[in-house]
């Protein structure tokens, strides 16, 4: 349904602040990925926490802004497909970070002035560089091991963290310390600084790139699918939390690591945490770390600061995604003066056009630094960065370096501004910019330096879903030269696909099979499978109502799209550059050529829409084609229903790998149990 363009000044402030939190959820969603998932930040922690403060305000400013699937609702992302989920109870909190004194004074402030106290002890400990975790113990057994994933799941990595030597596997307490039947530890995964340099040698010497630092390499080593390679890492664990001890309950934070953890064999006795009798003992604390932090066998970013009595904490309770009761207080960010030599674009797999500074090396914090990347357009004015300036970098958080501003009064004259080209470096096509000038992609779909992901997206499950066409074969698709364009997909024979590795005559006819059933597709999906700048899904399925067809949205101009509730002006304009690009409209061409016919709303919902219809599916285990949540997703467009427990209502439960009690419970009541083929089967083609 279309809206009106009329409208005052009001509605327009408010399409303006709902197009900012739009945008910030989505940057934020894209470096929890990075950073949760990949171990791999592309930002530093300082930037990712202003992204998070500006959401959290204009969340609080405009409360109907708020969502349940916001970031600010949430501690990270999720866990990835090939790691069973782990449900944590209670959720696994991040902390909040604060930067400066004054912060931490605002802080104890408000916990005293809430609850009635002249002054308050603080348990203060160094914030470990590594990656959260929780392990179970039952009967003073390990039983399992987690990531913290989104804070309400994680990652079931007990196999990789079995490995780990300072995890013992049975509990052998001393000092009278009693094992409760169920035990819930929390802390942290993280490596020497010796250690990680060692292993990084290693990696040198076998011809392996080395890890960025610890934290990557901590991070990296306990997501391996092989639990082999996890051990031969030289990974550590502190524990510093107990969520869970049934029949033993500690009054404060300090008597948790003192006395229960080390009484438990859990917490090596000369890591420095502190009690500190007020605000300004642990100030002064976190003042001899930061000048010491060079002396540690660790890395650490900052200091954790935690209300010790354990009644106050209850008292003070928790926000969305952090307790009230503790803050991170964050070291500065390591900083260096360097010249700029260059700046370079490079194109990123989406499309996306990044300037470059090639920097003149300069070691920050022990690491050489000879590239940093100032993002956009946008942020190249804003810092005022030209060639040849002198500048002051940055590698907060220790992670990636960024500059910070450019040096003015160190220019002589001789340097030079930077504009971004106005064609693609690589393939010379169009390249298209937002209003801001934050963010410049290249137009064309057969640009060489994405046309490997492309074919992936186009692919995937959410897109055409060509079943075998991932990673490597797509790699090899444009190794080979074999596909130049989507539409060359359409036109392999066996003989192609046998030219890839490891594709017999089986699997190529597989792989003709799955491209001849994707020629069908909802329009929705194709519209997304296409990888148009800014249209994901949701916009996607928007234009498909729309429209119905792709002749008439080719056809569109900007005021018919903007007319669209849900599509803005730049949407608009990337879908008109999109489609204005000669070279997009022939693969379109080719691939309507080669049979590529997509459905309707129509035509789609009437194959849909009773398939499932009255029916209740469980889902339990471990699936490979699609996740839990994409299956659910399914299984509602066809008109059935998901629940998370088996009863008597329940029609199918979908059992895979590592299914639990659910499983039986579904046997006990006769309920029809299928695996994922049969599933598949159930659900369809094209699905």
């Amino acid at each position: 349904m279309r809206e009106s363009k009329s409208g005052d000044r009001d509605t327009a402030i408010c399409d303006s602040i709902r197009r900012e939190a739009d945008r910030l959820r989505d940057e934020i969603r894209y470096h929890n990925y990075r950073y949760y998932m990949l171990a791999d930040p592309v930002i530093s922690d300082v930037e990712y926490d202003r992204l998070m403060e500006r959401l959290k305000q204009l969340e609080e400013r405009y409360p109907q802004l708020r969502r349940p699937d916001s970031p600010t609702q949430r501690v990270g992302a999720g866990p990835q497909e090939q790691f069973d989920p782990v449900e944590h109870s209670p959720p696994m909190f991040s902390l909040q970070a604060v930067y400066s004194e004054e912060d931490v004074r605002h802080f104890d402030e408000r916990c005293r002035r809430e609850l009635g106290a002249s002054q308050l002890n603080y348990v203060a400990e160094p914030k470990y560089d590594g990656l959260a975790v929780e392990v179970v113990y039952e009967d003073g057994r390990y039983v399992q091991a987690s990531t913290r994933g989104d804070g309400q799941v994680g990652e079931d990595v007990s196999a990789n963290v079995r490995t780990i030597r300072s995890v013992p596997l049975v509990l052998n307490p001393h000092d009278g310390v009693e094992v409760p039947p169920r035990l819930v530890v929390r802390g942290e995964v993280y490596m020497n600084k010796e250690d990680f340099e060692r292993l990084n040698q290693r990696r040198l010497d076998e011809g392996e790139a080395p890890f960025a630092n610890p934290r990557n390499a901590a991070a990296g080593s306990l997501r391996q699918l092989d639990s082999e390679v996890t051990a031969g890492r030289p990974l550590r664990v502190v524990l510093y939390d107990v969520a869970e001890s049934v029949g033993i309950s500690p009054q404060t934070q300090w008597e948790v690591l003192n006395e229960w953890l080390v009484g438990w064999r859990l917490r090596s006795p000369d890591e420095p945490a502190r009690r500190c009798s007020d605000i300004s003992d642990a100030l002064q604390y976190h003042r001899e770390l930061l000048e010491g932090r060079d002396e540690l066998r660790f890395e650490i970013d900052g200091l954790v600061l935690k209300v010790d009595r354990f009644d106050y904490q209850e008292e003070l309770g928790f926000r969305t995604r952090d307790p009230r009761w503790a803050i991170a207080y964050k070291f500065p960010a390591r900083r260096a003066t360097t010249q700029v030599r260059d700046i370079q674009v490079q194109v990123g797999r989406t499309g996306k056009l990044t300037p470059v500074a090639i920097l003149e090396p300069v070691s920050i914090g022990g690491v050489t630094v000879s590239r940093a990347s100032l993002h956009n357009q946008s942020e190249v004015e804003k810092k005022d960065i030209r060639v040849g300036d002198h500048v002051l970098v940055e590698r907060a958080g220790d992670v990636i370096p960024y500059v910070v501003k450019s040096l003015p009064e160190r220019r002589n004259g001789q340097e030079r501004s930077f504009v971004m080209p106005d064609t693609c470096p690589v393939c010379d096509s169009g390249v298209i910019s937002s209003d801001d000038n934050k963010n410049t992609r290249c137009t064309s779909m057969s640009c060489p330096a994405q046309l490997r992901e492309r074919i992936k997206h186009y692919a995937s499950r959410r897109g055409m879903d060509i079943e075998g066409l991932g990673d490597r074969v797509a790699e090899q698709l444009v190794e080979l030269k074999l596909v130049q364009d989507l539409s060359d997909i359409y036109s392999l024979d066996a003989d192609d696909w046998m030219k890839l590795d490891k594709i017999a005559e089986k699997s190529a006819q597989n792989l003709i099979e799955a491209v001849q059933r994707s020629r069908r597709r909802p329009l929705r999906r194709f519209l997304h499978a296409l990888g148009i700048p800014l249209v994901g899904e949701h916009t996607a399925g928007l234009l498909a109502e729309e429209f119905g067809g792709l002749d008439e949205l080719m056809q569109a101009g900007q005021e018919e799209l903007v007319s669209i509730s849900g599509i803005g002006p730049e949407v608009a304009d990337s879908l008109r550059a999109f489609f204005g690009s000669a070279d997009n409209r022939e693969v379109l061409w080719s691939l309507c050529e080669n049979g590529v016919e997509p459905l309707s709303p129509e035509e789609d919902r009437d194959e849909a829409e009773s398939r499932l219809e009255g029916l209740t599916f469980v889902f339990t285990g471990r699936m490979e084609k699609w996740t839990r949540r994409e299956a659910s997703e399914l299984v509602r467009e066809l008109g059935g229903r998901v629940t998370s427990s088996v009863s008597d209502r329940t029609d199918y439960l979908v059992a895979g790998p590592a299914a639990g009690q659910k499983l039986q419970q579904a046997r006990e009541r006769d309920v029809t149990v299928l695996d994922e083929e049969k599933f598949a089967r159930l659900v369809g083609p094209g699905s």
